[in-house]
């Protein structure tokens, strides 16, 4: 019966929700995007549009590679040669493939230079390294956090370059849901909230039909109220290990997408964090328990106007 009860509670998480202006001295949006370090999968979605705009359409063909390398000794991240060849030349990511970082020993190289370990206990005791325990096991200790600076270089392993999946469709009677930028918050009969459009997107995203048929045995979801239906919209998504310069790229050119007059009211940029990775924003640790989100969306309005969702597990600290 627990193990029941388990699987009917649903995942606890924290949901962050602000606006703001793109031309705002103060506004927050590329910040947040570049210390959002490890993105495994982007989505773009633009009522009333069927064709994407050159502009937007290199810029997604444009994502650019990355590298899976098998067998990597994690001391070959501390070296001088690989410091000197690509930490101090720019900025440089990495993250450790299918691993739990639940169970898992777990490594990430942020673009700061430092490198994050997370270590089950025997590792842990193994290395002599000073770290901290890990804030998701509670009293009984058996991850640890590590902070180590960072100096490197790998060659003569196996290197396997890949380029990110694209996938691209456009749904066509698509009900939306009002939205008013100045109402984050929504209001009845009148505009539709910031949660309930991430909702909306989560579905959407899926696949899922939104009309509450009474005989689908998949999902009883229904668009919130009110709403409006748009005859197609087009959906794009991206997945892979995008770095934050790109997608602080696709970004601007949505902006830039309403400097010409179009049907559209708003669009939405989706991020989503790969589950596994140790941190979350900047260094904030991160953990996966029942969900391992860590994610943001964007809602970018036609007056410059936009809307940032952010969310993560209940575990993880509060997103910035």
């Amino acid at each position: 019966m627990a193990t029941l009860r388990g699987l009917r509670e649903v995942p606890r998480h924290l949901l962050v929700c602000e606006k703001s202006n793109f031309g705002h001295d103060k506004s927050r949006h590329r910040h947040l995007v570049e210390t959002h370090y490890h993105n495994y999968r982007v989505s773009f979605l633009i009522p009333e549009c069927g064709i994407l705009s050159k502009e937007l359409k290199n810029l997604v063909m444009e994502t650019g590679s990355y590298y899976f390398v098998k067998n990597l000794p994690v001391h070959e991240l501390i070296t001088q040669e690989f410091i000197n060849t690509f930490v101090k030349k720019g900025s440089c990511y990495a993250l450790t493939y299918n691993t739990n970082i639940d169970e898992d020993n777990t490594v990430a190289l942020l673009p700061n230079g430092k490198l994050i370990l997370s270590l089950d206990k025997d590792t842990y005791e193994e290395t002599g390294l000073q770290g901290h325990p890990s804030q998701y096991f509670g009293r009984k200790i058996m991850k640890f956090s590590v902070e180590e600076s960072m100096m490197s270089y790998f060659c003569n392993y196996q290197i396997h370059e890949h380029q990110p999946k694209i996938a691209v469709s456009t749904v066509t009677d698509l009900q939306c849901p009002v939205l008013q930028s100045s109402e984050l918050r929504g209001e009845p009969e009148v505009s539709c909230s910031a949660g309930e459009l991430l909702d909306w997107l989560g579905a959407v995203f899926c696949n899922a039909k939104l009309n509450n048929e009474p005989n689908s045995f998949i999902s009883t979801y229904c668009c919130p109220q009110p709403s409006t239906v748009v005859a197609k919209a087009y959906l794009c998504t991206i997945t892979g290990f995008i770095l934050p310069e790109k997608i602080c790229l696709l970004l601007e050119q949505l902006c830039h997408y309403f400097d010409e007059p179009k049907l559209a009211p708003w669009v939405t940029l989706s991020v989503q964090g790969f589950a596994d990775s140790p941190v979350s924003w900047r260094e904030n640790e991160h953990g996966f328990r029942k969900g391992g989100e860590h994610l943001y969306n964007f809602v970018i309005f036609n007056n410059q106007d936009y809307w940032l969702q952010m969310a993560v597990g209940a575990n993880d600290d509060c997103p910035p």
